[in-house]
């Protein structure tokens, strides 16, 4: 059975955690949320520490064959577009490592021409030497190409199914591979059986109503927990940023909401990690940080060659994913478009000394492949 069986008989009216999940969802006033608030980060403190963990997307290729609605870099929107050769790959991953980064996210559109298993075996040989906790988040392969990279080095890989209503899936996904809802929703099992040892998942809010999407989430990730077990489990809950496309969100899910819904997985998962991206202010990081998170980008950039300025010398615009040479352009002064705009835009410095005043530890490094080859 897969977990598309287990989402087929939504909602599980039989288990008591789905069941106090639910619970936790209900509309609730302020006190209430405030008592939530301090359970949530009692119980983090608990089975975390005081720690939050560091990491930096790296943007290899904005490059993308799918029709997203809400997406920078969908397939239609008239952008700069480019992929990083390896050597600039290293490059950027060399500027991360000297920031203090040992744990970087590796993320590309879906292009088979540009990213394939091929490339991304190479990048990661090519910086795993000096960047011992690699994680993608791509296109979903089969699990034989999972394989592979796993072998290689990369130890952890991030899908998000966007929205888990069909309806809504279908309507703001037209073209490309992505518009095959099963064959995503599978991804995170077909990658356990890959041998990969951290596995996020999560949804877009503020596509569809944000409880129901919540405890379709809470679902998929109980129900990984019973049946890949083997692996560790993180979630996010990423919020519609500003885009190329000018996509605008569909339902509301504000601060409150946000808080309530990392209070709800933290008490009914306790043992998930939380993730938080430079989507969200500083304000609202800096406040939510201690209460459930144990993630945390920082410094970010959503765009390829973002953190050195590298590949501007092949720069190209596609209009309506047709490839249009620039000329007359002054590549010194332009850079690929990014995927969303960044809230919080401090440097990773400043975001660790933010979480040492408020009393967490910023862990830069968690994660060394020796262990498993003593």
């Amino acid at each position: 059975m897969s977990f598309i069986e287990a989402l087929d008989r939504f909602p599980d009216k039989k288990s008591a955690q789905m069941a106090k999940f639910r619970r936790m969802l209900l509309p609730i006033d302020r006190e209430e949320l405030e008592d939530l608030a301090t359970k949530s980060a009692n119980l983090t403190r608990k089975n975390f520490g005081r720690t939050i963990r560091l990491f930096a997307p790296l943007y290899l290729s904005n490059e993308c064959v799918n029709n997203c609605s809400y997406c920078g870099f969908s397939r239609d929107n008239p952008i700069l577009r480019v992929t990083l050769t390896v050597e600039q790959v290293v490059s950027e991953a060399r500027h991360l490592a000297g920031l203090g980064f040992r744990s970087i996210l590796l993320v590309a559109g879906e292009h088979p021409r540009f990213v394939s298993d091929g490339y991304l075996l190479e990048c990661i040989n090519a910086i795993n030497e000096f960047i011992p906790s690699l994680a993608i988040e791509v296109g979903p392969m089969e699990t034989k190409e999972y394989r592979s990279i796993v072998h290689a080095g990369c130890e952890g890989l991030a899908v998000y199914q966007e929205t888990y209503d069909l309806t809504t899936y279908n309507n703001l996904h037209t073209a490309g591979p992505k518009k095959n809802f099963a064959w995503r929703l599978e991804c995170p099992e077909r990658a356990y059986a890959a041998g990969f040892r951290r596995i996020g998942i999560g949804a877009l809010f503020g596509l569809h109503d944000w409880r129901g999407e919540a405890e379709k989430l809470a679902l998929h990730l109980s129900y990984l927990q019973k049946h890949c077990w083997k692996a560790s489990y993180t979630v996010s809950f990423p919020r519609i940023r500003p885009a190329a496309g000018g996509f605008q969100p569909l339902c509301q899910f504000d601060d409150t909401d946000f808080l309530q819904l990392v209070c709800a997985f933290r008490l009914c998962f306790p043992d998930v990690g939380i993730v938080l991206s430079t989507r969200e202010s500083q304000t609202f990081r800096n406040g939510i940080a201690a209460l459930g998170i144990t993630s945390m980008s920082a410094g970010s950039h959503t765009e390829p060659g973002g953190y050195t300025g590298k590949g501007k010398e092949s720069l190209h615009l596609t209009v309506k994913g047709k490839r249009v040479d620039l000329k007359d352009c002054d590549n010194d002064k332009k850079c690929a478009t990014g995927q969303f705009g960044i809230a919080d835009n401090r440097t990773p410095q400043a975001v660790a000394s933010s979480l040492v005043e408020n009393g967490l530890d910023p862990v830069w490094k968690d994660w060394e492949p020796a262990i498993l080859n003593p």
